[in-house]
């Protein structure tokens, strides 16, 4: 890796400590309010006021905690920027892992555990540049707020929109804030090393669906079933083909990766292409805008009855839907049309879409940073296809960005790592990430 050397040794034994220990602290969030992430806020507390930093260590519920420090800079007039990681983890199977998922072992150069991708490793590497700027007595021009917080693997109640909610004043100043996912290596083919900045983010439309119908003996006739109701509306939300809509990040994310592959521009755009021929088109690296380049709607859950010979006169599903910004009318009208009039439909729960300007002074010094950590690469937009803690930020104003360098080996399946079994990092990246991240807080304009 180019300037690697530039990372001086106690800095990245640094990382790979914090984010072993990290992981070696359980904080498993299951959702509905199943979490406790207090023992690792403490433990980043710590590493934060161990470099001279004041953490402010805030407890949303009891075991659900959140940090928040600020970094002074140089230039007091600057605006701050803000960078968040999220401390909780999805649960994981020991049974199904070939080192149990919290014991953050590391053999043969590569960490292991849940959280060595999402997202303890890039919190890792934040901690581990603050540390290196205390022992160089190294201040960025910018106001720095680190945020470390709680329940992002749920929906931020009890982490960034608690922190929003009740004390926006930690984050005053902060125009830009910075946190999952981007900036890692995807081998797209011989020489083709890209690299995604997120820069936008699709809507989240968690949906209930009611279908009401007539109550009845499992062995009779039954044209008003709710059941029936229920799975014919599901069948249809699950097939459905929704079109080709190419936001201004996703645009130039398709631009940079057909010129990367040297493909041109198909007659009539790219717009004009089917969703399978535009991805056919982009060849492997489409895999970073395959999931971002429309709306979609993915049925997840059903209940109904509650004896096999009874009809019920209720059934109820849930749908997973996510909505590109600029597309939430168009979202409403289908699932209007795809339920019928059998079945309402409401949210469960919402998210607004995000998406942030390119070509900003923020968004060149990534580019930057990650061009001289790694020459002859090539940088493309990108919109993550889910949401993270910036959709939250972004009610202070704050323009969000995705962006958690890593220069990563070929033949490492990234992607796979997310929520995977055997979740793990090459702690090489986790060098490579120390190296872009301090860069780039360091000289970062705006």
């Amino acid at each position: 890796m180019a300037g690697s050397s530039e990372v001086p040794s106690a800095a990245a034994e640094d990382a790979a400590r914090f984010a072993a220990d990290l992981i070696r602290i359980d904080t498993t969030n299951r959702g509905g309010g199943d979490g406790r992430e207090r023992a690792a806020a403490e433990y980043v507390a710590a590493r934060l006021a161990e470099a001279g930093a004041q953490p402010d260590l805030l407890e949303s519920a009891p075991g659900r905690a959140n940090v928040v420090a600020r970094i002074g800079g140089t230039e007091p007039g600057a605006a701050a920027l803000l960078v968040h990681g999220h401390l909780d983890v999805v649960p994981a199977d020991p049974a199904s892992w070939s080192v149990h998922p919290f014991s953050g072992d590391i053999h043969d150069g590569v960490l292991w555990g849940r959280g060595s991708v999402d997202m303890k490793n890039a919190d890792a590497v934040l901690l581990a540049v603050v540390a290196q700027w205390a022992r160089g007595g190294i201040r960025p021009r910018r106001d720095i707020v680190l945020a470390f917080t709680a329940d992002e693997e749920d929906t931020a109640e009890f982490g960034a929109w608690w922190l929003v909610e009740r004390h926006p004043e930690l984050f005053e100043g902060c125009t830009e804030a910075v946190g999952e996912s981007g900036a890692f290596t995807y081998h797209a083919g011989p020489r083709q090393r890209l690299y995604p900045i997120a820069s936008a983010e699709r809507g989240t439309a968690w949906l209930k669906l009611t279908a009401r119908g007539q109550a009845g003996h499992g062995a009779k006739p039954n044209p008003e079933n709710a059941v029936t109701r229920l799975s014919a509306a599901m069948a249809r939300i699950g097939a459905h083909r929704w079109p080709v809509r190419l936001i201004p990040t996703v645009r130039a994310a398709v631009g940079a990766i057909a010129e990367a592959a040297g493909q041109a521009e198909p007659d009539g755009g790219f717009g004009a292409l089917e969703p399978d021929d535009l991805l056919a088109y982009l060849g492997p690296a489409a895999a970073l805008v395959a999931g971002t380049i429309r709306n979609s709607a993915n049925p997840t859950m059903l209940q109904a009855g509650y004896k096999v010979n009874v009809i019920p006169d209720e059934a109820v599903g849930y749908v997973d839907g996510r909505i590109l910004p600029g597309c939430e009318e168009e979202f409403r009208a289908a699932l209007d049309e795809l339920t019928g009039p059998d079945v309402s439909w409401e949210y469960a729960h919402t998210e607004l879409p995000l998406e942030a300007p390119l070509g900003t002074p923020v968004l060149a010094s990534m580019i930057q940073a990650l061009l001289a950590a790694d020459p002859g690469s090539t940088i493309v937009p990108y919109c993550m296809s889910g949401g993270t803690d910036a959709k939250q930020f972004a009610r202070l104003g704050m323009s969000c960005y995705g962006f958690t360098p890593m220069v990563l080996p070929p033949g490492y399946d990234y992607y796979a790592m997310f929520h995977g079994t055997d979740e793990r990092i090459p702690l090489s990246a986790l060098e490579s990430g120390v190296l872009v991240m301090d860069r780039f807080l360091r000289t970062v304009a705006g």
